[in-house]
Formats: C-alpha cells, sequence, structure tokens
C-alpha cells in the first residue's frame, strides 16, 4: 500500500465528535483519513523542502543552499534512481528530461535486444501488467493470506495444527484478526457514509437548491440521527462558500473509498493476477508484465520522481532535490497491497540495469514471501546499491509494530546494510515538527525528512500538494543522488553515513506523533534529527570524499 495522504484545501467535516453518538456499531475509525476535519491553517512556504532552518526558518533539506554555496561550478555525474512505486508519468513536462533512458534497447520493435529477458524496456518495467490491460485494484495482503489459509486452518487451535505448519498458522491467525477488523470497520463506514448521503440528499430535495441560506437550513426538521448530522455538515458547507453537490462529492468520495475496500482490498472474491498471467506460486519467476511505466492511477509515483528530480530551474512547477538524477520506473504497488514476488523482482531489476538508489514509498502489514524480498535486498546490498523506505502513515512505533519492506532479516539478528528508514517531518516545527500520520520508531526510523505539504508532480503535467512519510523518502533519495553525484567513488553505505551523520539534532522536544505525548527526536528515531543535504556535503568535504570537478 502506497504511503501518502492527499492533501485538499477542504475535506468532507464528519465531525468526530458528532459520529461518535452514532451507536457503537456505526464508531468512525479515529483514522479514517478521508473523515478528519481539518481546521484552516497558515499555508506552508513555497518549495519548502527545500529551504534552509537557519536562513527561512522552515526545516527543509537546504537544498538551494547546497547548490548556491558548495557545489556551485562542480559538474555531477548522472546517478539512476529506480522509483519502485505504481508508476510514473514519463512524458511530464518537468519529469521527461531526467527519465532513464535504456540505450541498449530499441523502443517500439518489440525484441528485447539487450537480451536482459524484458521485451521494450525503455524506461523501466511494469511487473503488475498483462498482455493486453494492467493492474488497477489488488487486495491487501491479509486478505490474501486469510484467504489462501482458510480452508486449511478455520476452526483449528494450534494445539491441533501439525508441528510443520505451526508457521504458516501463526500467519493465518495474524492476518485473520487484522482481516476481520478491517473488514468490519470498512462495512461499517461504507453504510455510514451512504447513510449520510441519503440524508442530505433528503435535505437537499426539502430546500429545493444547493446553495441554500443559513437560515433556509435551520428550517429543516432533523429527528433522526443522520438527519442531524447532514444538517450540521451543510451548514459547515454553506460558511465555506460551497454549495451542497460540493459536499456530496466529498461524501462520495468518502464512500467510494470503502467501497473500494469491500469490492478489492478485502474481497476474497477478486483475483487480479489473472491480469498478468504469470505463475504467482513460481517466486522464481521474473519474466512477465509489461513495459507501460506510466500505469493507471500514476499520481503517487509521478509525485514521488517529482520530489527526487523534476527538473531544476526550468520555470515550471518545482524544482526537484537532485539536479543530475535519472529516474528508472519500476511498477509493483497497485490500489491495494504490493507482491512480495514483484517487489523482489523490481528490486533485482533496478540492480541489474544500473540502479544506485532505489526509493520504496509503499508497505504492508504482513509479508509472506519476506525471504525472497531479502534475497533481493542482499543482493542490492552486495551490488552496492542504497535503499530508502518510507517508514509508513500508521502514526505507530514500527519497533513493536509489524511494517513491511523491512531492513531486518527474516529470523536473523542482520539487517540490510545500505538501508534508510525515513519518517516525516512537518514545516509546523512550533507545534508539529514530527507529521501527525508518521510512524516512528529509536531502532527503525533513521531519520525524519519534509513529508507535510509537499508540492510536487501529477499526471497530465499537472502539479499536487501530497502529505505522507512516502514523500518524505524521496526528499531523502534525492539527497543520496546528490551526493552520489557530487562525491561519484563514494559507497552506498558512505552515503547512508553522511545522511544519518549529518541529521540536524533537534534538541528541543516534539509530540509522539497522533499524541500530546512529547519525547526527544532521538527517543522516535536512531539519528534524532532532520535531514540536511547541506551538512551532508560539508561532512562529504571534511572527510576528504573528492567532488567531481568542472
Amino acid at each position: 500500500m502506497m504511503y501518502f495522504i492527499i492533501h485538499k484545501k477542504t475535506i468532507t467535516c464528519l465531525k468526530l465528535e458528532k459520529i461518535m453518538l452514532l451507536k457503537k456499531s456505526y464508531l468512525l475509525s479515529a483514522f479514517s483519513i478521508i473523515t478528519i476535519c481539518v481546521s484552516a491553517q497558515k499555508k506552508a512556504p513555497e518549495n519548502w523542502f527545500n529551504l534552509d532552518p537557519k536562513d527561512n526558518k522552515v526545516y527543509g533539506v537546504s537544498t538551494e543552499k547546497t547548490y548556491n554555496e558548495l557545489l556551485k561550478g562542480k559538474k555531477p555525474n548522472p546517478v539512476i534512481v529506480a522509483v519502485i512505486d505504481g508508476g510514473t508519468e514519463v512524458s511530464h513536462i518537468d519529469l521527461k528530461n531526467v527519465i532513464w533512458y535504456n540505450s541498449k534497447e530499441i523502443a517500439g520493435n518489440k525484441q528485447d535486444d539487450d537480451n536482459n529477458g524484458y521485451i521494450d524496456d525503455i524506461n523501466g518495467w511494469n511487473f503488475i501488467g498483462g498482455k493486453d490491460t494492467n493492474v488497477v485494484q489488488d487486495n491487501l495482503e491479509i486478505t490474501r493470506i486469510y484467504n489462501s489459509y482458510n480452508k486449511k486452518f478455520a476452526g483449528l487451535t494450534e494445539a491441533e495444527v501439525l508441528n510443520s505448519d505451526k508457521d504458516e498458522y501463526k500467519l493465518y491467525k495474524k492476518a485473520e484478526l487484522i482481516y476481520k477488523k478491517k473488514y468490519e470497520n470498512a462495512e461499517r463506514l461504507y453504510m455510514v457514509y451512504s447513510k449520510i448521503e441519503e440524508s442530505i440528499l433528503k435535505l437537499k430535495t426539502y430546500l429545493g437548491t444547493d446553495k441554500p441560506t443559513i437560515a433556509q437550513i435551520k428550517t429543516y426538521p432533523a429527528k433522526e440521527t443522520f438527519d442531524k448530522i447532514a444538517l450540521d455538515n451543510v451548514l459547515i458547507t454553506v460558511k465555506q462558500n460551497k454549495s451542497i453537490n460540493d459536499l456530496l462529492v466529498e461524501i462520495g468520495e468518502g464512500k467510494n473509498y470503502f467501497k473500494t475496500q469491500l469490492d478489492y482490498h478485502l474481497s476474497k472474491d477478486f483475483d487480479s493476477r489473472k491480469i498478468i498471467g504469470d505463475n504467482y506460486s513460481d517466486l522464481t519467476e521474473s519474466i512477465y508484465g509489461n513495459n507501460y511505466v506510466s500505469g493507471p492511477k500514476g499520481d503517487h509515483g509521478t509525485h514521488v520522481a517529482g520530489i527526487i528530480a523534476a527538473t531544476r530551474n526550468n520555470n515550471k512547477g518545482i524544482n526537484g532535490v537532485a539536479d543530475n538524477a535519472q529516474i528508472m520506473v519500476l511498477r509493483v504497488v497497485p490500489d491495494g497491497d504490493e507482491r512480495d514476488k514483484d517487489v523482489a523482482n523490481a528490486i533485482k531489476y533496478a540492480v541489474d540495469n544500473g540502479a544506485k538508489i532505489i526509493n520504496m514509498s509503499f508497505g504492508k502489514a504482513l509479508s509472506p514471501n519476506k525471504t525472497y524480498v531479502d534475497e533481493a535486498i542482499k543482493y542490492a546490498m552486495d551490488k552496492d546499491v542504497l535503499v530508502i523506505h518510507a517508514a509508513g502513515n500508521d502514526n505507530q512505533n514500527i519497533d513493536t509494530v509489524e511494517n513491511y519492506p523491512t531492513s531486518r532479516f527474516y529470523n536473523s539478528e542482520l539487517s540490510a546494510r545500505a538501508w534508510i528508514e525515513v519518517g516525516a517531518s512537518s514545516w509546523k516545527q512550533k507545534k508539529y515538527l514530527t507529521a501527525t500520520f508518521s510512524n516512528y520508531g529509536k531502532k527503525t526510523v533513521d531519520i525524519f525528512a519534509p513529508g507535510v505539504d509537499i508540492y510536487s508532480c501529477i499526471p497530465e503535467s499537472k502539479y499536487a500538494t501530497f502529505n505522507g512519510t512516502s514523500m518524505a523518502a524521496p526528499v531523502v533519495a534525492g539527497m543520496a543522488a546528490v551526493l552520489r553525484s557530487y562525491f561519484p567513488d563514494i559507497t552506498a553505505e558512505q552515503t547512508k553515513s553522511l545522511i544519518n551523520e549529518s541529521a540536524i539534532k533537534y534538541n528541543k522536544k516534539v509530540f509522539i506523533p497522533s499524541t500530546k505525548v512529547k519525547v526527544k527526536l532521538s527517543d522516535i528515531c536512531i539519528t534524532g534529527g532532520i535531514a540536511n543535504l547541506y551538512n551532508a556535503v560539508q561532512l562529504g568535504i571534511k572527510k576528504g570524499y573528492k567532488l567531481s570537478e568542472k
């Protein structure tokens, strides 16, 4: 599942206290992103993630200052950054000049010119594509696990299971517990949204207009619970100079969010793998998919790619962090959970085709074939590739809560050496330096980086503001690309060290995400700091790493 939250100027204001008045079976999940009512707030400074803490009074990573003061006159070497995601629009006006091009392949001749097994892989590969179409929706991993083992283990206690099946049984029980909670929640909230939508339509019919006055609205005789909720939200909407139809659109988005969960993410009958046509049980199989890397629903991957490397100083959109990165596009993440087989194959493809940095802004609760992903990560480590992963948006301590993929190898005390786990920080440092949604972990999250109100590319050569650790990870991936471009001889592990050692230590206390508890930043991440490119380049110079020449 992709780690991001779409930022909107207005989000449906189904106030939590109003929903909590409903009987217990209707209670709203506190982590339903779509239904959080956001109050008006000061706008984030433009390009804030590239700004400097001292000069601009905001905890960006000092990109502009780094180029102007430390790297001026230096000529970077190109570095390939693989974006393993849901697809990236390669024709985007701000990205088309930074997309990796496989010079060994002849575009459109329907032949495997470079003999790597992939036909016409000009800009990367789509591991969730078929001959005639592409995967858009998929299940959650918990659904796949629960479904695959249900016939075998349903109704059995652990004592009744063969010793040889104990591990599978434990995995099944974990999936079952999460699945049932999620399904109940989705079913309940779909019903809530549907009922509220019905009540708003009833109110609209009563008023005879979608742009009523406040006085008109107050004449509505709301007696039922959902009618009262509808009335309150229409009042809020009108006070915001919006129409009832605007509110209905947003309510519809909320309803469709949970309908998607029921129809696809949590459906035991839906199987997207038929589209691809591979032998899914064969983990060694790697040649499948197609070369359509932009993908349906490429918003997330396009946004990520823009943060890393959108063309700088072209008077269009935004400036990416890195000025000489080439984005290799690898599509593995659907609307649902990515599959271990696809993730492993994408990592191997990236390594074999020259990527030196891999960005992975996705994750899930369980990983049934983690050992296969581990093999791919070890392969990347052996080939001097740095892996950067978003920590996730569940405001949880991932020292104790499972969150995959992870740097820790299965049944081992060993971890990937060149792996950076990134939490999200905010420009609102006076109150919320740590993003309220961000996962954290004193032992597992390396560093925090800008991940709130990040403006970047989306398909159709447009731009949008997203929130998420999905945005924080590519900020760090962009930093890594700068370091490996301007210090061409440094290794993946040295790049990680420069980034972590140079983090700006934040000595004031911060909120543990989504709580009112304050701690030191070092209590919820390894470095206790915010990523900063200026400091990292300075440290590289101090260590004597050779900068590229003109």
